[in-house]
């Protein structure tokens, strides 16, 4: 696949608990059509914050791929995993690049729940993007056991503190979790999803290191919802969190 930019033409590690990114980043086969993948800008100052070169990256729901590209970008080894067979379809896509200080990268289909191939303690940083519910349904309700097709809260929560649990298994001791997970509304009422979600992988035995909050922008549906939000009284969310965890 051709490539005209490789990387960003630049980018300052962030120093600060508020990230924003008005423009997303294009460099190498970054793209935005995947439904809320997340920012290059996010995905690369973590890996250059919480890990080494060389180091062994997993990304337990890689959707549209942005990590395991940054990890070919950064001379990490990532490994990605999803339920939808389409997400590694495109991932597997995006990854065919030239780089030449590329280390191997790994995608297979599988769930975030059970990471049995994987050895315990074995991971050097994981980061990850999950879905917020069924705000968006990634496979339309056709893959069972995908976490986009659930609508309820707690039962959601459930299912990620089984991601949770096996996070904290493959990764080293001391190392990081890198979670960006954005709040939602319910018949009006604020739903704080992302610390519901946070509360879980602290059950799970994580620390929490840094609560970063990252603004959202040039979100898909912000005009219909602008116009709702006066009609009805609201406040469009327009942030969600990165916590950073520890083992």
């Amino acid at each position: 696949m051709g490539v005209k930019r490789l990387q960003p033409e630049s980018l300052d590690l962030e120093c600060t608990t508020v990230w924003s990114f008005p423009k997303r980043g294009n460099w190498a086969t970054h793209r935005s059509d995947y439904r809320g993948n997340w920012s290059p800008q996010v995905v690369r100052n973590l890996i250059l914050r919480y890990s080494n070169e060389g180091d062994i990256l997993l990304d337990p729901m890689v959707g549209g791929g942005t990590t395991l590209i940054e990890c070919k970008l950064t001379g990490r080894r990532g490994i990605g995993i999803d339920i939808n067979p389409d997400a590694l379809k495109i991932t597997k896509e995006r990854l065919n690049f030239d780089y030449l200080y590329s280390q191997p990268q790994e995608c297979y289909v599988g769930d975030a729940r059970t990471l049995e191939a994987i050895g315990d303690e074995s991971i050097d940083l994981i980061l990850t993007h999950p879905p917020y519910t069924d705000i968006i349904k990634y496979s339309e309700g056709k893959i069972n056991g995908d976490l986009s097709n659930i609508h309820s809260i707690d039962s959601f929560c459930d299912e990620i503190e089984l991601v949770a649990k096996e996070c904290f298994r493959v990764l080293k001791p001391d190392k990081f979790c890198a979670i960006l997970i954005g709040d939602t509304r319910r018949k009006k009422f604020y739903i704080p999803l992302a610390f519901k979600v946070m509360e879980r992988f602290l059950k799970a035995g994580f620390v929490l290191r840094e609560d970063i909050i990252k603004v959202q922008h040039n979100c898909r549906a912000t005009g219909f919802w602008v116009k709702k939000s006066k009609l009805y009284n609201f406040l469009l969310i327009m942030h969600e969190h990165i916590f950073v965890l520890q083992k």
